[in-house]
């Protein structure tokens, strides 16, 4: 087994948004998650339980449930993401501790998503944490494209001048580091803390133990103050 990459040669980071820069108990995604089936349902003119299985085979398939809907439907991305983002935010509380450990990362901090500037912009807002990203990365700037297309993190990189041996990748999703790893960052997969239940499937917990994951943990904030200290 080889050796997991550390952080000290980090010159900038990189982080998910949904269910990474909050807990995932917060269920947020979860008011999303609803508005998704509640779009497939009336778009498709099906039954709740046939639109829960569609959106959740899209989103496996595809990487999101939007671009399985562009493609197989013909689904408008401005009216898909209008739609499943207007959701209730206020269950998310500012996170100042967060939000100093970030602040003090040497280097630049960048965001890459596979949802809208928007919703970041709200999430971001509620956290408290907005004043310190240089940029947030959308669905958009892909191209509509999602992770983990291998194309979505040339995108991002080129568009940001990140050199990704000198880069390290936060994400909730095992999933969505394979490129981020192969491309030479380091990676952390921030999971559930166990306490509290959480509304995910089977899948999008799996890979704490695969290779392309050098750090895992339950608890962004502490992580990053242990990062701060050892440095």
């Amino acid at each position: 087994m080889t050796d997991k990459r550390d952080f000290a040669h980090i010159e900038t980071w990189v982080f998910d948004l949904d269910n990474t820069l909050y807990p995932h108990h917060v269920n947020l995604w979860q008011q999303v998650d609803a508005r998704i089936g509640d779009f497939v349902a009336t778009y498709l003119k099906v039954t709740p339980d046939e639109a829960f299985k569609i959106q959740k085979d899209y989103y496996r398939r595809y990487g999101t449930t939007m671009r399985g809907m562009m493609t197989e439907h013909g689904v408008r991305a401005d009216d898909y993401l209008k739609y499943v983002h207007a959701i209730d935010h206020s269950p998310l509380e500012p996170n100042p501790a967060m939000g100093a450990a970030i602040e003090r990362l040497p280097g630049r901090k960048l965001i890459l998503t596979n949802g809208s500037c928007e919703h970041a912009s709200n999430v971001l807002a509620r956290l408290g944490i907005a004043d310190h990203f240089e940029a947030v990365f959308d669905i958009i700037a892909a191209e509509l494209e999602p992770k983990p297309s291998p194309q979505t993190y040339r995108r991002f990189l080129d568009l940001h001048n990140v050199d990704p041996t000198k880069a390290a990748m936060f994400e909730d999703l095992a999933r969505n580091l394979v490129v981020p790893h192969d491309l030479g960052m380091t990676t952390v997969l921030v999971v559930p803390d166990g306490v509290k239940d959480v509304v995910r499937e089977d899948w999008e917990l799996e890979g704490r133990d695969a290779g392309h994951v050098d750090h895992v943990t339950d608890d962004l904030t502490g992580f990053l103050q242990g990062l701060l200290a050892k440095g």
